[in-house]
């Protein structure tokens, strides 16, 4: 009987070996399923006083072919190459929005300040005043098209997050049903291993989305943390997680919270690591809030320093100018609004913004921190510079070209907060202010005269106003020799040096104020030089054929307004960190995409099903299988022998 025991165990071996292989190859294509391989064991032998007499074998278990520190590797691995993927994704879509060319917003912009060239030419022709209002309206239409198109993308993230969000929480629960499943059965002593297969899928899909960290319990349950250190799965239980606005209720932006009993728990982005959410997410706080703040920007500097040229001259009919852009508008968002009443500033100051010079603004929101009534910092969120203030001491304070002023002074509280947000939103509505070509105004209020009894090489190289109606003219510079002169509006004799503005108040006031003046070549001694307004009725100037603020509108083009760059040269600046961001995105995308092909490679490696290699074992359990049936098929012959003896 021993030879047909071993026989039939030896049968059952081997057809198990047979079935795992076939097993094996019919999962082939199944996504997650890990390659199984029959664990067989020696029967312990039988003792005679010839030795040991061998009984057989036995089927130990059925195990999976898994490595735990290569599948961890690889979904971690995976988990990043996602986030870069999907930031580098929206930063394409970003760079999209921002086109160079003639149909570009710079083109639009440099268009439109050389169309005044025209009109200083010809300050009365109608036909050229439209032109300039048409370009202005077609630079409008840009920057707010520019500003809808980042909506439409702020749109489309807010629910492409809203969906993986649901997709998070779902498999969370298929997590924790599957660790259920595994603990009823993990005291049989033998390893689930397709119930194995299912969670490391879902933990691996899982980690497309939000990394995880996994840890393994006791009773074959698997703990998912994500965010550091938050429980997302504990068991069988799940704590879902949502999407949440951050501490100052931006509605730009986003954050992940996890709730746990009841209670919302925002997750540091930071802490997030890889996933497409943690991508999405950065891409939305970060990089597409900068490329809001970057439109702003040039939007608001643009348009106010038009609106401010423009009503620094006069019009047809001899009125002052007025806005040729809608006028500037800002965002500040505090902690008082809207966030509910366990969150408030306990101070009841506020703050309002306005604008100090447009040349000194930077693409950023600013976090003010209080630490008494009137004192704290100001926090420059694109770099992180802090700037302390006390507006018990300066009011406004004055950071950047914006002007923050504290109502209600002194009513701030140790740890109030506010999030001023000067550029998000300057776009949005940006529109041409009038349609009228009369009412551009290209004259200048102020005009320079020469003596007319000069014999110096005195020249004007341009007059530009600061007030309109200036207040001090008329004002007459009488030269005392080659580098000096005197004023009839104030005392004293002041220094001349050709090319140098000489400003319309002495000493000169910040801001500029009245009008500046600049005059070269070599005065002589008794050389005037006098500064009227055009109104002045004993001139026999004509306002409407004065066009020198047509002059002062091109100039602008020349004014260094972004970061030291032309105002013209301001989108090509745009474009320029937009694609910077767009190039360092790709190539993060293209090196974890590589790392995590590579240990994917390697971890398929170690589960993977080889049709070779299975087919090479069926053979091999073939023959085994038609041996054990032969050695059963001999143990038969034997006792039919056997019996045949004793019948005699």
């Amino acid at each position: 009987m021993g030879i047909l025991s071993i026989g039939v165990q030896a049968l059952q071996a081997n057809q198990a070996a047979l079935q795992t292989a076939g097993n094996n190859i019919a999962n082939v294509n199944t996504v997650g399923y890990s390659r199984q391989r029959v664990i067989l064991e020696t029967v312990p032998g039988q003792f005679t006083g010839g030795g040991y007499i061998g009984k057989g074998v036995n089927i130990q278990t059925i195990q999976r072919n898994f490595d735990a520190f290569l599948t961890r590797q690889a979904t971690l691995t995976a988990s990043t190459a996602a986030a870069d993927v999907t930031r580098a994704d929206k930063l394409k879509q970003l760079e999209g929005i921002f086109g160079g060319g003639a149909n570009g917003l710079g083109a639009s912009i440099s268009d439109m300040l050389n169309a005044f060239s025209d009109v200083a030419s010809a300050p009365t022709d109608l036909t050229a005043r439209t032109v300039v209002l048409t370009r202005i309206d077609e630079t409008a239409a840009r920057m707010r098209a520019a500003s809808q198109s980042l909506d439409e993308l702020q749109t489309g993230i807010t629910q492409e997050l809203s969906q993986k969000v649901d997709a998070v929480n779902s498999l969370a629960r298929n997590i924790a049903r599957l660790n259920q499943e595994i603990a009823k059965v993990n005291g049989n002593g033998q390893p689930p291993n397709d119930l194995l297969d299912q969670r490391d899928q879902l933990v691996r899909e899982l980690n497309q989305y939000v990394q995880t960290t996994s840890i393994p319990a006791d009773d074959g349950t698997v703990g998912i943390f994500i965010g550091g250190s938050q429980a997302l799965v504990l068991g069988t239980n799940v704590s879902p997680v949502s999407l949440v606005k951050d501490e100052f209720g931006d509605t730009l932006k986003n954050k992940l919270s996890i709730n746990r009993n009841g209670v919302s728990i925002p997750l540091d982005e930071n802490n997030l690591g890889g996933g497409e959410i943690s991508g999405l997410l950065r891409f939305q706080n970060t990089d597409l809030n900068e490329g809001r703040n970057l439109l702003g920007r040039l939007t608001l500097a643009v348009s106010t320093a038009m609106n401010n040229q423009n009503k620094l001259g006069l019009d047809l009919d001899g009125n002052p100018g007025g806005n040729v852009f809608t006028a500037a508008s800002f965002g500040a968002v505090n902690i008082l609004q809207p966030v509910p009443p366990a969150i408030l500033n306990t101070g009841t100051s506020n703050l309002s913004l306005g604008i100090s010079d447009v040349t000194k603004f930077v693409a950023s929101d600013y976090e003010v921190n209080f630490t008494s009534g009137t004192a704290g910092s100001i926090t420059r969120r694109s770099d992180g510079v802090k700037t302390a203030f006390d507006f018990g001491t300066t009011n406004p304070v004055v950071i950047d070209g914006i002007a923050i002023t504290e109502g209600n002074l002194g009513g701030a509280a140790a740890g109030d907060r506010f999030l001023l947000k000067p550029f998000s939103t300057s776009a949005t509505n940006i529109a041409s202010q009038f349609s009228t070509p009369r009412a551009l105004a290209v004259a200048s209020p102020v005009v320079g005269l020469m003596g007319s009894t000069n014999t110096g090489s005195l020249q004007q190289v341009g007059i530009v106003a600061r007030d309109n109606p200036p207040t001090n003219v008329p004002v007459t510079l009488t030269f005392t020799g080659p580098n000096s002169y005197t004023r009839s509006d104030v005392a004293g004799t002041f220094t001349y040096t050709p090319g140098q503005a000489i400003q319309g108040t002495e000493p000169a006031t910040t801001p500029l104020s009245q009008w500046s003046l600049t005059l070269q070549g070599t005065p002589k001694a008794g050389d005037t030089f006098a500064v009227r307004a055009i109104t002045d009725p004993t001139l026999s100037v004509d306002v409407k054929l004065n066009a020198g603020n047509a002059t002062a509108m091109m100039n602008l083009r020349d004014v260094a307004m972004f970061d030291g760059a032309a105002m013209t040269d301001g989108y090509a600046g745009l474009i320029s960190q937009i694609g910077i961001r767009t190039q360092s995105a790709n190539y993060a995308a293209t090196v974890s995409t590589s790392i995590a092909g590579n240990l994917e490679k390697d971890r398929a490696g170690v589960s993977g099903v080889n049709l070779d290699e299975e087919a090479a074992k069926l053979l091999q359990y073939q023959q085994a299988y038609q041996a054990s049936a032969k050695m059963i098929q001999i143990a038969q012959n034997i006792f039919d022998t056997l019996i045949q003896g004793l019948g005699r």
